[in-house]
């Protein structure tokens, strides 16, 4: 590896929306992010609904709009 060029490897802290943090190995200081493994729908088993602008009414109203139709 070429000298110099590289980003400095270090130890940063990862904080999630839900309040869970931990640390892990990066370039930056720390992280912000909306998902974790503690509660991350996949890893919990619980469904947890998150409606980004009203798509699932408008989701619901083509659906309700093309049974309509048919």
């Amino acid at each position: 590896m070429r000298q110099g060029i590289h980003p400095e490897y270090k130890t940063m802290t990862v904080n999630c929306s839900c309040g869970n943090s931990f640390e892990t190995g990066g370039t930056v200081d720390k992280v912000s992010v909306e998902l974790c493994n503690d509660c991350h729908p996949f890893y919990t088993g619980k469904q947890r609904m998150v409606d980004a602008g009203g798509r699932v009414d408008r989701f619901k109203r083509r659906l309700q709009k093309s049974q309509d139709a048919s």
